[in-house]
């Protein structure tokens, strides 16, 4: 399969990219991928299968399979669609390292997600991590979900989609960071609220069962026990019907715990406070004068 030089014949517009961890065929991807077609070229590049909860992980130990689908037509031009046989991270890294290196995308958007991705769901979440791998790969991310586990309608979600990645493109965030987006399933807040990362709670249930040969197996993950009820976060903004828009950053270093870390008194391995040299301004100016 050789790679996409340009999409719909127009290069003026940006080019976005769009994937998930819910499967190309998904509801969501397509409604993202539709309400994205006003404002850019896009290119679909998202798992064969559901590949949800599998985090930022990469398939490095089988080859990756390439299938071209049919593009999804618009009133705005086509859509090209491909899937992958692998994780959403695969994919948004084989979409700007192969099926679209003579045209890199201007911005990665992943989702719509079928379901929450609040608080701690976001070190979990294939529909993250493809925001993720995009940012990493130097381009700005975007991740959508839908606060629904039944009744979905993804209209209101693409709406609110289309303005924020307009707004991004025209002032993208500072590198490293990627934007996190929950929208619940009913709005009762007119606008967004910017928050900050909550916490909630599943059981943590393990549930033993025994095959047919008399061999024990097990299923993981339990049910949702809630959420602390916490003011400023994801978590209580979605309860109170806000959108909700929080940044993460991608380098997960605690930088304000440097000093307290090189303080550690370890016997017989004195620290080295090489951290002092660091300047993060320099991070993505400085020739890259890489060491092998």
């Amino acid at each position: 399969m050789d790679s996409v030089n340009s999409t719909n014949g127009t290069t003026n517009k940006p080019l976005i990219l769009v994937s998930n961890d819910d499967g190309f065929a998904a509801e969501g991807i397509q409604a993202l991928a539709r309400a994205m077609t006003p404002i850019g070229d896009v290119v679909m590049v998202a798992p064969l299968t559901e590949q949800s909860t599998t985090s930022h992980s990469m398939t490095l130990g089988r080859p990756l399979r390439v299938f071209e689908k049919p593009p999804i037509k618009t009133e705005h031009g086509d859509i090209a669609v491909f899937a992958i046989d692998g994780t959403p991270t695969d994919c948004v890294y084989m979409a700007v390292n192969h099926i679209l290196r003579h045209r890199r995308p201007d911005i990665v958007v992943s989702g719509i997600n079928h379901g929450a991705n609040l608080g701690n769901d976001v070190v979990y979440s294939g529909t993250v991590s493809a925001a993720m791998e995009g940012v990493f790969l130097g381009i700005p991310g975007i991740a959508f979900s839908l606060v629904a586990t039944h009744g979905q309608n993804f209209d209101s979600s693409a709406q609110f989609a289309t303005s924020l990645t307009t707004a991004v493109l025209r002032t993208p965030p500072p590198p490293g960071i990627l934007l996190n987006v929950n929208i619940p399933k009913r709005l009762t807040q007119s606008g967004f609220a910017v928050t900050v990362l909550g916490h909630h709670e599943y059981a943590a249930e393990v549930d033993e069962r025994t095959d047919p040969h008399g061999r024990p197996y097990y299923w993981i993950g339990g049910h949702w026990h809630g959420y602390r009820d916490l003011p400023g976060t994801d978590c209580k903004a979605i309860a109170d019907g806000y959108i909700t828009v929080t940044p993460v950053e991608v380098r997960m270093t605690a930088k304000h715990l440097l000093p307290w870390a090189a303080k550690l008194r370890i016997d017989h391995f004195p620290a080295s406070s090489l951290f002092d040299g660091y300047n993060e301004q320099n991070h993505e100016t400085l020739p890259r004068n890489f060491i092998r």
